[in-house]
């Protein structure tokens, strides 16, 4: 960013985000990460209340970004004000990539089960990890790349073992891709959110990226003929918190975080989405889960717990 860009962007004092204790993030990422684990058991409910995956993801986002619209106004108006042109392309292409993240995630739903779905659209870490270094030259130490590769392997572990054992889809395939393509687009909107994030106050950043997101996805439910109203009042419920509490506890914990830990860290812990899901879903739906998938899961948390030291030290 220019040096012009930068001082127009630059929060004033109230807004400014605050040198924060080296703990504070660790602590806000595991709150985000027990927030959104309920994101794929809401996302049944919503589905079996009638809700077109399309729909669900629309009201997720435009509910979240309704509901932050005052605050952001009222925390950080001078600074949405005063914003670049390359700021707003940032956002919009952040909206871009966090509305396709959620529109094919939710979809994959329909098709696999939560264990398969959440631990392939929580892969991000893989492909951050490859465009960091590719586009940034970022490379991630010893410590890094060990809880890297132990966090990912507890994923195939519960991807092979839910493919195998597990008949929850008509089509798993598609599932499986639709889950895959999330997360590709997810990574995405972490790269972009990070150079973003660096100089906009957290209320900001949020309302620009979930309001881009809502907008697209607004646009795709008019594209494709998908209504946003006409449903029962528990499936709005339902849509409402999805955006109170995996949207705005979950992935708002994940933005404040982009300013105090690197996006490959906040893909690490994302990696735990799975753990906690499938264990919802075991408990609610009787979505059990075997032997090698509980490995997959300790693999995991034992990937995150490596990764946690090795960011901060």
């Amino acid at each position: 960013m220019s040096q012009t860009d930068t001082s127009r962007a630059k929060a004033p004092p109230e807004t400014a985000d605050r040198q924060v204790p080296r703990w504070l993030p660790f602590l806000v990422l595991g709150i985000g990460l027990l927030a959104i684990s309920f994101g794929a058991i809401l996302a049944r409910y919503a589905q079996a209340n009638g809700l077109p995956s399309l729909a669900i993801a629309t009201l997720r986002l435009a509910f979240a970004a309704l509901i932050v619209t005052p605050i952001a106004l009222y925390q950080s108006g001078r600074v949405l004000g005063a914003l670049s042109r390359r700021q707003l392309l940032l956002a919009t292409a952040a909206g871009f990539f966090l509305a396709l993240h959620f529109a094919t995630w939710i979809s994959s739903l329909a098709y696999t089960s939560v264990a398969s779905s959440t631990a392939l659209v929580t892969t991000n870490l893989l492909w951050i990890g490859i465009a960091s270094f590719v586009l940034f030259g970022e490379r991630p130490g010893r410590l890094m790349l060990v809880g890297i590769v132990i966090s990912l392997t507890g994923s195939v572990l519960i991807f092979w073992s839910d493919s195998r054992t597990s008949a929850a889809g008509s089509q798993p395939l598609l599932g499986n891709f639709l889950a895959l393509v999330g997360s590709w687009c997810f990574s995405a909107y972490l790269l972009i959110g990070r150079r973003l994030r660096a100089n906009l106050p957290l209320a900001a950043y949020v309302w620009l990226a979930y309001g881009c997101a809502a907008l697209f996805l607004v646009i795709a439910c008019l594209a494709s003929d998908t209504a946003l109203a006409g449903y029962t009042g528990a499936a709005y419920l339902v849509a409402l918190g999805m955006a109170v509490g995996p949207q705005l506890l979950g992935h708002t914990a994940y933005n404040w975080s982009l300013k105090h830990v690197s996006p490959t860290f906040v893909a690490v812990v994302t990696l735990g989405e799975p753990v906690g899901s499938a264990l919802l879903a075991w408990l609610l739906f009787d979505e059990g889960f075997a032997l090698l998938q509980g490995a997959g899961f300790s693999l995991l948390l034992f990937g995150i717990y490596l990764a946690a030291r090795a960011e901060r030290g």
